[in-house]
């Protein structure tokens, strides 16, 4: 355990950013899940409003510095490239 006032606070910033890091991952993990859900039922309307749902989540997370934007511009490619061959 840390000894010095400034590396406690460290340790608390730390375990702060952490939680909002994951729920924010998680979230965007739950919103491509409903992508590929509506891909494998074979709706069109459905997948492509989900896919603009998990196209703002990404990037609001990219924004907040939770990805980097490479990778956010890649799996967005990705979902964009799995709706538009559904069609």
């Amino acid at each position: 355990m840390a000894n010095i006032k400034s590396a406690k606070k460290r340790i608390l910033v730390t375990e702060t950013r952490t939680a909002r890091n994951k729920a924010i991952k998680s979230e965007v993990k739950t919103m491509v899940k409903k992508v590929y859900a509506a891909i494998d039922s074979k709706d069109q309307e459905a997948a492509k409003a989900a896919l603009k749902a998990a196209v703002s989540t990404m990037n609001k997370a990219t924004s907040k510095g939770v990805y980097h934007k490479n990778t956010t511009s890649r799996k967005i490619s990705r979902l964009q490239k799995a709706v538009n061959e559904m069609a």
